[in-house]
């Protein structure tokens, strides 16, 4: 118990830094600049007498004109108009001042967008320090978990009997689905710590080849993971409603705990509906962020998404600058990849090496029976015409006393 206890809490205190993660996202990129109107941006009320001060004494790199003494204040020539002095200018422009432009591009008059240096910091701090704990942090927790519980086992042990699980067009889906994203997320991976952790151990020239490959790897299979993710939705997702068994797998741990504990489960658990729901909504959102950073400047999401939460009462900026949209949707895709790389790693540990018979049902579409009873008995049933099981009411460490089928 005390071990459970241990990894439990290790869990919430990973939980916790993936809060910090968003928590972190500085107030700034969620606010606009102060900007000013055109008009008054460069002003032209300027002082009769410049404040520079001419050298004190020749040999200076800067020589005062002919007719300026040594030392003395420098005069406004009479045929100069005057302007505002440098500082002020440059301070209006630092603040986001926009100026007018006789080009198309409306948007060039924005000379400085001071969100970009916010966006920089939190870019190569937090989000770097944060992404690569969390991920750290699940290695880890599964490590622990493997060598204290030990692989999942057949409790009934491997039986001559073969259940089909997942036809052909099932484990093509799922592959259209996984290989992809393991490929984009080594590439993503790659542009946030590749710099630091890669190029010193292949040299420069290989790791500008890995890099610009995974560029384009990374956009391709993009679209190859839309794919999958849609046909999960027409085919899965009428079998990843909640349904009785649920709660009963949930105060079961899902028998990730005890090799005595087997929760009745349909053909998904409820562990694999939560699993089924992230890929979709996150995948979903990681793609049109993604295709928003592909055609930079062609979407906002966040002006649209900032207005529709300020029907509930928030106060969000809704005038963001194009720059800023890019420098928001780069933020939200970095957030979402790590908690979804976090995610993947877990499922894929479960199953692989995490429990036995697992990895069947997406290799050749056939599972041992006995493991088909042991962790989804209800689908069983139905499939084979047998009684429906009761919905387990034990705890995730006490098997239920009742017989499993009525």
């Amino acid at each position: 118990m005390n071990t459970i206890s241990m990894l439990l809490k290790s869990m919430l205190f990973m939980g916790i830094i993936a809060g910090l993660l968003v928590l972190d996202l500085p107030t700034n990129l969620f606010q606009t600049s102060n900007q000013v109107s055109a008009q008054d941006s460069l002003g032209s009320s300027s002082p009769a007498n410049s404040t520079a001060m001419a050298p004190s004494k020749p040999g200076s790199s800067v020589r005062p004109p002919a007719s300026q003494k040594w030392g003395v204040n420098a005069t406004v020539p009479s045929n100069i108009i005057p302007q505002d002095s440098s500082t002020t200018v440059w301070g209006k422009i630092r603040l986001g001042a926009r100026g007018s432009v006789s080009i198309p591009n409306k948007d060039a008059g924005l000379l400085v967008q001071s969100g970009g240096e916010t966006w920089r910091q939190y870019r190569m701090g937090p989000l770097v320090s944060y992404s690569g704990w969390i991920i750290l942090a699940v290695i880890v927790l599964l490590t622990v978990f493997y060598f204290v519980r030990g692989r999942m086992k057949i409790s009934a042990g491997p039986s001559k009997n073969k259940v089909e699980r997942f036809k052909l067009l099932d484990r093509i889906t799922h592959w259209m689905t996984a290989i992809p994203f393991c490929v984009l997320a080594l590439t993503g991976l790659n542009l946030i710590y590749g710099r630091d952790l890669l190029l010193p151990i292949i040299g420069p020239e290989a790791f500008t080849a890995v890099t610009v490959a995974g560029k384009y790897m990374h956009n391709f299979m993009g679209f190859a993971f839309i794919i999958g993710i849609v046909l999960m939705i027409i085919l899965w997702a009428r079998h990843n409603l909640l349904d009785k068994y649920d709660l009963g797998w949930i105060k079961a741990a899902g028998g990730m705990l005890s090799d005595k504990v087997h929760p009745p489960a349909k053909k998904f658990n409820f562990g694999q509906k939560i699993i089924f729901w992230l890929v979709v909504l996150v995948g979903a959102s990681l793609s049109y962020s993604g295709i928003s950073l592909m055609f930079p400047f062609e979407f906002s999401p966040f002006q649209g998404t900032f207005a529709f939460i300020n029907n509930f009462g928030s106060n969000l900026p809704t005038n963001l600058e194009p720059i800023h949209e890019m420098q928001l949707t780069q933020s939200w895709h970095a957030i979402l990849s790590v908690a979804m790389i976090a995610v993947i790693i877990a499922h894929i540990y479960i199953g692989s090496v995490g429990m036995e018979g697992a990895i069947d049902a997406m290799w050749d579409g056939e599972v041992d029976e006995n493991w088909a009873r042991e962790h989804h008995a209800a689908w069983v049933a139905e499939l084979k015409g047998e009684p429906e099981p009761k919905p387990y009411k034990g705890t995730f460490k006490s098997p239920e006393s009742h017989v499993a089928h009525e």
